[in-house]
């Protein structure tokens, strides 16, 4: 979910109104996937590298995801959807890592979609925290170590305001995603943008390192 500090730009406002958008567009989103049939969504809402960018603005995401979650869970929990965080919660704050806990325990037997909602997360780190752990075995056994083992590899991974890199996201699972770059800035994509990109994934044949 990339550009809602340049809406904020564009439209000459500040970046926290940007992000206020961007919270809309999740919302959007979110269930724009649950209508047209998405099993599992996985969001990037934070990073570990997002603790670099200015005090105030850090602050501000906190405090609006914390907001976030307590006024959306109750309704996503009504359309079946299950909440699941990843990501090094450790270093948030106790109030936050609560409201994400009361989350997961109000979605915890929602079956109708997948929601994992990556904050504080990187895909480096969540392969460095699976090696610490990882006292050998196969493929299947590290992947055990990882934030969430019941994560099903994406079939697809979309990238919103022209940006044309992975920076970070789910780097072991997205081994075989196939990617979607969307010129759309986050705060501006909608069902249509969504349903653009399921169409053109229908349209590619997969072959997983196959001919």
């Amino acid at each position: 979910m990339d550009g809602n500090a340049r809406w904020a730009r564009e439209r000459g406002v500040p970046v926290l109104a940007g992000h206020r958008r961007g919270a809309d567009a999740l919302k959007r989103t979110v269930r724009a996937a649950v209508a047209l049939g998405v099993g599992e969504l996985t969001v990037y809402a934070f990073s570990t590298e997002n603790w670099t960018r200015p005090r105030a603005e850090v602050d501000g995401l906190m405090s609006m995801f914390a907001d976030l979650i307590a006024s959306e869970t109750p309704e996503l929990d009504e359309e079946g959807v299950r909440m699941r965080f990843v990501g090094r919660r450790e270093q948030v704050s106790e109030e936050l890592q609560e409201r994400m806990r009361w989350a997961e325990r109000e979605t915890a037997g929602n079956e109708r979609m997948m929601l994992f909602i990556a904050f504080n997360y990187g895909g480096r780190a969540e392969i460095l925290d699976a090696a610490r752990r990882f006292e050998g075995g196969d493929e299947a056994d590290f992947r055990n170590l990882l934030y969430a083992p019941e994560m099903g590899d994406p079939d697809l991974l979309i990238r919103t305001s022209g940006e044309r890199r992975l920076s970070n996201f789910l780097l072991w699972q997205s081994a075989y995603a196939e990617l979607v770059f969307s010129e759309a800035l986050w705060p501006d994509f909608d069902r249509e943008h969504l349903a653009s990109a399921l169409e053109e994934f229908d349209a590619r044949q997969r072959r997983f390192g196959a001919r």
